[in-house]
C-alpha cells in the first residue's frame, strides 16, 4: 500500500461514518508547499464514541492496528490514537479536537482539495498547517517544520491569509517562532 491509498481509504472511511476530519501535518504541508517523504498520516477528526465501532470494521484485524480502547481513551482525553497499517509500516495519527477556539477556528477555514485526479478530501487551510508546524517546531525543535513552513511560505503565499496567520501566532504564543520563520523567508 502507497501513502495515497490508506490517504484515500481512510479519508473514504471518515466520510461514510459522517466524522467531521481535515488533513493536517506533513500531507498537508506537502500539499500546500514542497515534496518530503512521510510514513505517517496526520488527521484531526471530530469522532465520537458511537464511531468507534464502526471505525473498528473499516480497520479490520490483521491487515490494519486499530486498537478501540486507545481510540475511546483519546476522544475522552481530548488526545490521539493511531491506526497502522503493519505490511507498509504507514501509520495514521488520528488527533482528536478540543473545544478550543483554535480548533473551532480550524474547522470553520477546511478547503476541499484533490488528492490524486479522481479524488477529493478536506485539509487544514495552509495558515492553520503553519499554525500547526510552528506549534510542533515549539515541542521538538526539528528543523523540518521550518523547513515545511518555509515551502508553503513560498509555494502557497498566495492562498495565505497574513493577517489572521500572525493574530493567531500572538494568541497561540507562537510570535517568536513566527518571526523567525518571516526572517528565514526573506533570505
Amino acid at each position: 500500500m502507497q501513502p495515497i491509498d490508506l490517504l484515500r481509504y481512510v479519508v473514504q472511511c471518515l466520510e461514510k461514518a459522517g466524522i467531521p476530519y481535515f488533513i493536517t501535518g506533513a500531507v498537508a504541508g506537502i500539499a500546500y508547499g514542497e515534496p518530503r517523504l512521510t510514513n505517517d498520516i496526520d488527521i484531526v477528526a471530530d469522532i465520537q464514541d458511537g464511531h468507534v465501532a464502526e471505525l473498528r470494521k473499516c480497520f479490520p484485524e490483521g491487515e490494519y492496528y486499530f486498537d478501540s480502547d486507545s481510540a475511546l481513551q483519546a476522544i475522552r482525553r481530548k488526545s490521539q490514537f493511531n491506526i497502522i497499517h503493519p505490511s507498509s509500516g504507514l501509520k495514521i495519527d488520528m488527533m482528536i479536537p478540543t473545544k478550543q477556539p483554535f480548533d473551532k477556528s480550524r474547522f470553520g477555514r477546511v478547503r476541499r482539495m484533490k488528492t490524486d485526479p479522481a479524488n477529493e478530501a478536506n485539509f487544514a487551510s495552509p495558515e492553520d498547517v503553519v499554525l500547526n508546524k510552528m506549534e510542533y517546531y515549539r515541542k521538538r525543535r526539528s528543523e523540518k517544520h521550518l523547513r515545511d513552513i518555509l515551502g508553503i511560505l513560498k509555494v502557497s503565499a498566495d492562498l495565505i491569509d497574513f493577517d489572521y496567520l500572525a493574530r493567531w501566532a500572538r494568541d497561540l504564543g507562537l510570535d517568536e517562532i513566527w518571526a523567525v520563520v518571516q526572517n528565514r523567508s526573506k533570505k
